[in-house]
């Protein structure tokens, strides 16, 4: 079966798409992606790319065609452009390419733009279309933005409608998501939408705990994050909470970057407490299972809004293929896995008296059991071998 990836990032930008695309060649599909130029997340191409340079290449068995687009920069503005210009070149591209695929894939990741590409291109050559979600949209563009004017939001809808009815299936990364797109105002029929939750990549395992280069190795208790830091991360609570704990011999370790970081460090200070934190660059995702394994229990938080609660973050599935014990700030989807698995503590979000009272909890609770049932947990409901066998019965009925 020939499979034609739809998705505006991918390698060398860092998306679980890389590893779909990886592990559906070693099943003997044959795999072409159609993306953009690579620019996620700091807004300016990645060395060696350009309009004119790498536009198409082959990693890991994937053909990968590049389309030009204008890099997100730091601006609105910029990833306006950066949005509809994608979707421009791929109407062009959809006009004269010769790719011959039996079944186009779209991975949306915001944002839902870029599906109209994989629309496009299924309509035209009269091929099943699958479009796996991860961001809900405008329910996305409403909670990041805080637009909520109907003049700007109503023709962002009316375009998921259209959308959702030219695809064969859907699937989404949460229970909730499933609700949530079957109960659109335009309701979405229930038999074409599937709860296919996110997994992590095998090198996601447990790692004996040992000493990481950045980490002191010193007898704190070591609370980390690892990702984009963001807005929607709601990390505003790790200052506040640091504040509270100021005599407590606990540290925070944040492992990444992002949009909110320059602004996050900012708040550190105000509060006080940069001596509380551990920053460390971005790092590749094969080194995070050795990060966790120098701290002591991982950390989640996000905005309180509808949309993330309905959310079950990737960074869950990757500390519990990990075997970490969670403390969170959070609710929803992921204060259900927390309390299912029983692998940590959650507390309500942005409440900094009660994120520090759980840390304080959990640093006297049997760690050990919440790691156990962390991973167990984990392969149970988040295999990725188990839920690519399942995509590979759906992809066989077409």
């Amino acid at each position: 079966m020939k499979i034609l990836i739809i998705s505006q990032y991918f390698y060398p930008e860092s998306f679980r798409i890389n590893d779909i695309a990886t592990e559906w060649v070693k099943r003997g599909y044959d795999v072409t992606v159609l993306t953009g130029i690579p620019n996620y997340p700091m807004g300016k191409f990645f060395p060696g790319y350009s309009w004119t340079k790498k536009r198409t290449e082959t990693w890991n068995g994937i053909k990968i065609i590049r389309i030009p687009l204008i890099a997100r920069g730091h601006s609105s503005i910029g990833m306006v452009l950066n949005y509809y210009s994608f979707v421009i070149s791929g109407w062009f591209w959809n006009r004269f390419n010769k790719v011959d695929a039996d079944l186009v894939f779209s991975f949306e990741t915001s944002p839902m733009t870029q599906v109209k590409v994989g629309c496009g291109y299924a309509k035209k050559h009269k091929v099943p279309h699958f479009l796996y979600v991860q961001d809900l949209w405008p329910e996305n563009v409403e909670t990041v933005t805080g637009i909520h004017n109907r003049l700007i939001i109503g023709p962002i809808d009316r375009m998921v409608d259209k959308i959702y009815k030219h695809t064969d299936k859907i699937f989404v990364t949460s229970p909730s998501f499933v609700e949530a797109v079957v109960n659109r105002k335009n309701p979405v029929d229930r038999k074409k939408v599937y709860y296919w939750p996110q997994y992590a990549e095998e090198f996601y395992r447990p790692v004996d705990k040992h000493v990481y280069e950045g980490i002191p190795d010193d007898d704190s208790f070591k609370v980390v994050f690892t990702g984009n830091i963001g807005t929607a991360q709601g990390l505003d609570i790790l200052p506040k909470t640091a504040k509270l704990m100021k005599e407590d011999n606990v540290r925070f370790v944040v492992v990444g970057d992002g949009r909110y970081q320059s602004e996050f460090e900012k708040h550190i200070d105000d509060c006080g407490v940069r001596d509380k934190f551990i920053l460390l660059p971005r790092v590749k995702s094969t080194l995070i299972p050795s990060i966790l394994a120098a701290c002591d229990v991982g950390f989640i938080s996000f905005n309180k809004t509808p949309l993330w609660e309905m959310t079950i973050p990737a960074k869950l599935q990757s500390y519990m293929a990990c075997g970490m014990p969670i403390i969170a700030s959070a609710s929803g989807e992921t204060k259900r896995i927390i309390e299912e698995a029983n692998c940590g503590i959650c507390t309500d979000i942005g409440d900094a008296d009660a994120l520090a009272e759980g840390i304080r909890n959990i640093i006297n609770l049997d760690r050990n059991a919440m790691s156990n049932n962390s991973r167990v947990y984990f392969e149970s409901h988040f295999d990725k071998t188990m839920l690519m066998d399942v995509m590979d019965q759906f992809l066989c009925q077409g």
